[in-house]
C-alpha cells in the first residue's frame, strides 16, 4: 500500500466519523464511529502500520501532542484554574469510585490480579496501560498483559457515547438558561475570563507583519520545550509529566503575554495537529485482535461496566455536595476513559450540534470546555500514572 493511499483511507475514516456526528447531531460521536471503522479495517485489510505508513509515526504524534496541549493552556487563565477546584474534586471522586467498586465487587467476580491490572488503564492513558502490561508480563501473567492494553483500547467505546449523551443534556440545560437571561448574568459572566483576549505584552512594540505563522510556531514550541526541560530537570527529585507542565506553561505564557489565545489556530496548524493526534489514538487499535477480545471479553465488559457505575455514583455524590449538575459531574469523571484530545473534540461536537449562534456557542464553550479539559488532565495525565506505579507492585 502506498503512502498516499494509506493517507486517503485513514482520513476518509475520520471524515465518515465527522459526517455521522453531524448527521446525528453528536448523538453518535465521531470518535466512536472512527474507532469502529479502524477496528474493522485492522481485522480485514489494513496493514498494521497503516497510520505510520500514512506519514504519522509516533515521533510526529508526540510533537503534535506537545503543541496541542500547550495550545490548550492558552484557553485557560490562572484564575480559571483556581476556579476549577470543584472539577478536580469531582474527577478524583470518579477515580475513587472506579477503584472502590473494582477492588470490591470486581475482585469477588473476576479476581484480585485481574482488577489490579484493570484499574490504571481504565482511569488513564497509554502510559499507565504500558506500565501494567509490562508488569503483568514480568509476573508471568501473559493474558493479563494483553488485557491491560485491550482495556485501554476499548474503554473509549463506552466513554465516547456516554459523554456525548450527558453533555447534550447539560448543554440543553445551559442553553435554556442562557436564552432566558439567567446564565449570562451568572455562569457566563463568571467564566468569561476563561480565555480573555490577551495582548502580547512582551511584543507590544513588534509590528504585526512580523508576527508570522513561523514566529507563532516558534514561541509555542519554545514553551513546550521549556515544559519538557523542566520535567527532565525535576525527574531525579519528583516525576512530573511533561504534558501536565505543558498545559501549565501554556497558561503562564498566555498570562504574561508571550503567547496569544489559541495560538495554534492563528498559526493555521490546529486542524493538522488534531488530525495527527486522532490517527495516533486509533493506531492503538491494531493491538486488539478478534481472538484476543474473545478471550478477555467477559472481564473486559465487566470491568468497564463496574468502573463506570462506580464513577457515576461517586461523581453524583460529589456533584451534589459541590452543587454541580449530575450531568456535568459525570461528564468530567468520564474523561478518565479517554482524556485529551477526545474530551476537547466531543465537547465541541456537542456544542456545535446544539446551536448555530456563535454567541450561544461561546457561552456553552466557556462553561463546558474548561472543566472537561482540566478533568481529562487530572485523571488521564496525572492520577492514572501514579496509580499504575502503585498497583504494579501488587502483581
Amino acid at each position: 500500500m502506498s503512502q498516499l493511499l494509506a493517507l486517503v483511507i485513514v482520513v476518509f475514516i475520520l471524515l465518515v466519523g465527522d459526517l455521522v456526528a453531524v448527521r446525528t447531531r453528536a448523538w453518535i460521536p465521531s470518535m466512536f464511529v472512527s474507532a469502529v471503522l479502524f477496528l474493522i479495517g485492522y481485522w480485514t485489510f489494513f496493514p498494521k502500520e497503516i497510520v505510520a505508513l500514512a506519514g504519522v509515526p509516533s515521533a510526529v504524534a508526540v510533537m503534535m501532542m506537545y503543541l496541542l496541549i500547550t495550545n490548550m493552556g492558552t484557553l485557560l487563565s490562572i484564575r480559571e484554574l483556581k476556579n476549577q477546584w470543584k472539577t478536580i474534586v469531582i474527577a478524583l471522586s470518579g477515580i475513587l469510585g472506579i477503584v472502590a467498586v473494582l477492588l470490591s465487587v470486581g475482585t469477588l467476580i473476576f479476581g484480585f490480579q485481574t482488577m489490579v491490572v484493570a484499574v490504571p488503564p481504565l482511569v488513564g492513558g497509554v502510559v499507565s496501560a504500558l506500565i501494567m502490561s509490562e508488569g503483568a508480563k514480568e509476573a508471568g501473567l501473559a493474558s493479563l498483559s494483553v488485557f491491560a492494553i485491550v482495556i485501554y483500547v476499548m474503554q473509549g467505546f463506552a466513554g465516547y457515547p456516554l459523554t456525548s449523551l450527558v453533555l447534550k443534556k447539560e448543554g440543553k440545560r445551559l442553553l435554556k438558561q442562557y436564552r432566558e437571561g439567567g446564565l449570562a448574568s451568572t455562569e457566563v459572566a463568571a467564566t468569561a475570563e476563561v480565555a480573555p483576549p490577551t495582548e502580547l505584552k512582551l511584543f507590544r512594540r513588534l509590528p504585526e507583519k512580523y508576527n508570522t505563522e513561523f514566529f507563532k510556531f516558534f514561541r509555542l514550541s519554545l514553551v513546550a520545550y521549556l515544559a519538557y526541560l523542566t520535567s527532565t530537570l525535576l525527574a531525579p527529585v519528583v516525576s512530573v509529566s511533561p504534558f501536565v507542565l505543558a498545559l501549565l506553561f501554556g497558561v503562564i505564557a498566555t498570562s504574561v503575554g508571550f503567547l496569544e489565545k489559541q495560538v495554534l489556530q492563528k498559526a493555521n496548524g490546529f486542524g493538522i495537529a488534531i488530525l495527527v493526534l486522532m490517527l495516533f489514538i486509533f493506531d492503538g487499535l491494531k493491538q486488539a485482535t478478534p481472538g484476543m477480545l474473545l478471550e478477555i471479553l467477559v472481564p473486559l465488559i465487566g470491568a468497564i461496566v463496574l468502573g463506570v457505575a462506580g464513577m457515576y455514583i461517586f461523581s453524583f455524590v460529589a456533584g451534589k455536595i459541590l452543587k454541580v449538575s449530575k450531568e456535568m459531574a459525570f461528564a468530567v469523571s468520564l474523561t478518565a476513559l479517554y482524556g485529551f484530545p477526545a474530551d476537547y473534540i466531543i465537547t465541541n461536537e456537542v456544542i456545535k450540534s446544539l446551536t448555530e449562534d456563535e454567541k450561544e456557542r461561546e457561552a456553552l464553550t466557556s462553561h463546558m470546555l474548561p472543566p472537561m479539559l482540566v478533568g481529562g488532565f487530572v485523571t488521564v495525565t496525572i492520577v492514572s500514572v501514579v496509580l499504575a506505579g502503585i498497583f504494579v507492585g501488587f502483581l
